[in-house]
């Protein structure tokens, strides 16, 4: 019978429905088989597996019924997905949070003499007439490498009965032994710092903020420390902190400080009113660092690529929302300062295929090095056809890297999404370095190694494959060019 099932489905005419090859999919980049994901969430490697947890609703393409999905995978490129990890229960959603490995069972959830994974997150509980919302810190653990979890009897066990307190990052701290949990104040514009001994007893250490841009709520901070390249044993600690609306570009986006942590409180190198952003694009936000990774690994980031003034209207189905590719981050010296770098994960190589001359998918790395010569401005011109583009560009007179998508398919679904994009950034040796990363509906841009990141949705139309250099009052001079078509992560 079951064979004479499959002849007469092959016979129908009709072929196998590839899951992950929608119009728009990425194909190297994270993103649920169906439905709405935001923010990633509990990044944790564990036992050879990288864990991704991320803010998901189980029942449709809109933000509701907030529950944490889960998907794993052994080399950052191909995930699978696993069943719901944390789900909504009791009418209290499961927000943003962070998962560590308790290896000294201080929780008391580990059993067989093994660690535990122990997830910390927001417990979000709708306001309704009478009531106002409340946030609190959560509890949940699992002993099977993070495929079951069981919530803590005793949650809460971090209540200010506030409606508005979020988003914890925890993490053990050499320097005082102990855990520690770095979670927002959103309307404060701070951060607060929490210690632990045992994961569910939690004393006030510090605050941090306001500072920087201020214009939007505080929320999914994350903190980490950096050695400084080239300085010996110096290193840094970095605080990122979200920040939503009035981000740089409008919206949603980050900001991060640069200073020192004791393992209890946190000092900015910089004045409290210096703002420095992680992204310059309208769609990186939420992003967070692994945790536990291997001994002497930089940290890898990935970040929600999206932005709220639009997330519930891109024209994507079965599935609305992605995550950005991992990024490799680092510190470096600069003329301003210590700021951060960001670049894609060398394991990427992995997925390139051979050097090809010109782009005949939406999905490839061009790395490019371009002497400005006597152009005013110059980059590049990609996703084309006649009336369709997306430019990255810099423009000498200011000193600024831009991406415009005004022109690049698909814009009318929100007037917040046509944008042009500008970052600072003063060349060394009048010559623009870019790695561009292209993924259907994403064009993620690192220019100058990584010391300025924009990562931008686009939407163009299939036939859309034009990629050339452009110049501009002036001409450009000499252009190095290397482009790599990128297979796709998912099975066929």
């Amino acid at each position: 019978m079951r064979a004479c099932l499959l002849l007469l489905f092959l016979s129908s005419g009709f072929a196998p429905v590839r899951v992950y090859d929608q119009p728009y999919r990425p194909q190297f980049h994270f993103s649920p088989r169906e439905h709405w994901t935001n923010d990633p969430n509990g990044l944790i490697y564990f036992e050879g597996e990288y864990h991704l947890f991320f803010q998901y609703n189980p029942f449709g393409d809109q933000w509701g019924h907030m529950s944490w999905g889960h998907a794993a995978s052994r080399d950052l490129l191909h995930w699978e997905q696993l069943p719901v990890a944390i789900p909504e229960s009791d009418g209290v959603m499961i927000f943003t949070g962070s998962t560590v490995i308790d290896e000294r069972n201080t929780s008391g959830f580990c059993s067989g003499g093994k660690p535990c994974m122990v997830a910390i997150y927001t417990g979000h509980t709708p306001a309704r007439p009478g009531h106002a919302g409340l946030q609190t810190q959560n509890l949940a653990y699992s002993n099977d490498r993070g495929r079951t979890w069981t919530k803590y009897s005793r949650n809460p066990v971090l209540d200010l009965k506030l409606s508005d307190f979020r988003d914890p990052k925890v993490f053990w701290s050499r320097q005082t032994q102990e855990w520690v949990m770095v979670v927002s104040l959103p309307n404060d514009h701070k951060v607060r710092f929490y210690g632990s001994s045992n994961l569910k007893d939690w004393k006030l250490q510090s605050e941090f903020g306001p500072a920087g841009a201020t214009g939007g709520q505080w929320e999914c901070p994350e903190l980490f420390e950096l050695p400084v390249e080239g300085a010996g044993s110096e290193t840094r600690w970095v605080l990122k902190v979200g920040l939503n609306p009035s981000a740089l570009q409008g919206g949603s986006g980050e900001q991060y400080f640069v200073g020192r942590f004791d393992g209890r409180g946190f000092r900015n190198d910089n004045a409290f009113s210096t703002t420095l952003w992680t992204d310059y694009g309208k769609d990186c936000y939420c992003a967070l660092t692994f945790n536990h990774l291997p001994q002497g690994e930089h940290p890898v980031m990935m970040g929600w690529m999206d932005n709220w003034q639009y997330a519930a209207k891109l024209p994507t189905s079965p599935w609305r929302g992605q995550m950005t590719f991992p990024r490799s981050l680092s510190l470096r010296k600069t003329p301003e300062g210590i700021r951060l770098f960001q670049e894609p994960v060398k394991n990427i190589a992995r997925l390139q295929g051979s050097e090809i001359k010109t782009p005949e998918t939406h999905t490839y790395r061009l790395r490019s090095e371009m002497h400005l010569g006597t152009a005013q401005e110059l980059g590049w011109r990609l996703l084309s056809d006649a009336s369709h583009y997306t430019l990255i560009g810099y423009n000498r007179r200011n000193a600024k890297l831009f991406v415009d998508r005004t022109h690049s398919g698909l814009t009318g679904f929100s007037k917040d999404f046509p944008a042009r994009v500008e970052a600072p950034l003063h060349l060394t040796g009048d010559i623009l370095r870019l790695d561009v990363l292209v993924d259907r509906c994403s064009v993620e841009v690192f220019a100058d190694g990584g010391r300025v990141t924009s990562t931008n949705l686009v939407f163009p139309p299939a036939g859309a494959n034009g990629a050339e250099p452009y110049a501009k009052g002036g001409a450009a001079g000499a252009i190095t060019t290397t482009v790599n078509g990128i297979r796709s992560a998912w099975p066929r």
